[in-house]
């Protein structure tokens, strides 16, 4: 699992920082999570094959969430793409897109498919064979999402010393692998924890932005590998958190602990703030195993 940082700052794009955008890399999956104004560029800088998105999760519809995601669309029309396209994100952003494809006469000529989220529980929205993503219920001034991304467990490893001691026949092998116990070639029946080993441990990434402190995501989110959550705001400034209900460095680091997470990233930086450093500082007094996001930086999980 690779996590790439497009853009992790608030507000208004600068020549030097990107509004929200990540790229998500899990299970032969590349998932966009968020489009902020300029993502289809940071994704050309960083050499990331952007024709292999096929789902997008947009958290809200503030602007600096979602602004790049109708360019993005336009792109794929413009480079032939005809793969289906799902998105999934607030009710509302249907509209915005199909308005704007509309009025530009730009209706792309691949199939362009819309996930309305409403619910304020958190809901399992995008599943396959190895992954699944749920929502992550925030609380921000609008309908606000994050998202929980967890692999599924894989099969379990054939013990070829002790399978070939059992004497189990290779048609068996299939069904050893998926955890049934099976009878070998004596007729005995054979335990499969005898024969096989734990499969690889399962990784989850989960990705809280934008939020106020909110404790009810705790139970959602415990024992993630990594939370990357918001801290718009260092304690200073901790006065202007509540009313536009957004996080400081602590609060998200007060939440990993609660979760007992493996890894915090912080981002969503105010642009107010010349030295990240503090944020990690301050977040470090709560929760050690503290990382800054920052534009073009790359997670492995």
């Amino acid at each position: 699992m690779k996590l790439n940082i497009l853009g992790c700052y608030s507000a208004t794009p600068r020549t030097f920082t990107n509004p929200t955008s990540q790229v998500l890399e899990i299970n032969n999956h590349l998932f966009l999570i968020d489009c902020g104004e300029g993502t289809q560029v940071q994704l050309r800088r960083h050499k990331i094959k952007f024709n292999r998105i096929k789902h997008i999760f947009i958290s809200h519809l503030h602007g600096d969430h979602f602004f790049g995601l109708v360019g993005l669309i336009s792109t794929f029309r413009l480079l032939g793409r005809d793969t289906d396209l799902h998105i999934y994100a607030p009710k509302g952003l249907k509209e915005i897109i199909t308005l704007q494809m509309k009025v530009s006469n730009s209706w792309t000529n691949y199939k362009l498919y819309f996930h309305e989220l409403t619910n304020k529980a958190s809901e399992l929205v995008f599943e396959d064979d190895k992954v699944t993503v749920h929502t992550i219920p925030l609380d921000h001034r609008v309908y606000t999402n994050g998202f929980l991304f967890k692999e599924k467990e894989g099969e379990r490893k054939l013990d070829m010393n002790a399978v070939l001691n059992q004497n189990i026949d290779v048609s068996y092998y299939r069904k050893l692998k998926q955890g049934f116990d099976v009878i070998n070639e004596a007729g005995d029946l054979v335990k499969n924890e005898t024969v096989t080993l734990p499969p690889k441990p399962t990784k989850s990434y989960a990705f809280c932005s934008d939020t106020a402190y909110n404790e009810a995501i705790v139970p959602i989110i415990k024992n993630v590998d990594v939370l990357y959550h918001e801290s718009t705001f260092l304690e200073q400034h901790q006065k202007l958190a509540k009313p536009t209900k957004h996080s400081t460095a602590k609060q998200a680091a007060s939440i990993a602990k609660q979760a007992n997470v493996g890894q915090l990233i912080l981002g969503h930086y105010s642009t107010r703030y010349d030295d990240l450093n503090v944020f990690k500082t301050e977040a470090q007094t709560i929760f050690e195993n503290v990382k800054l996001g920052d534009d073009g930086k790359v997670f492995e999980i």
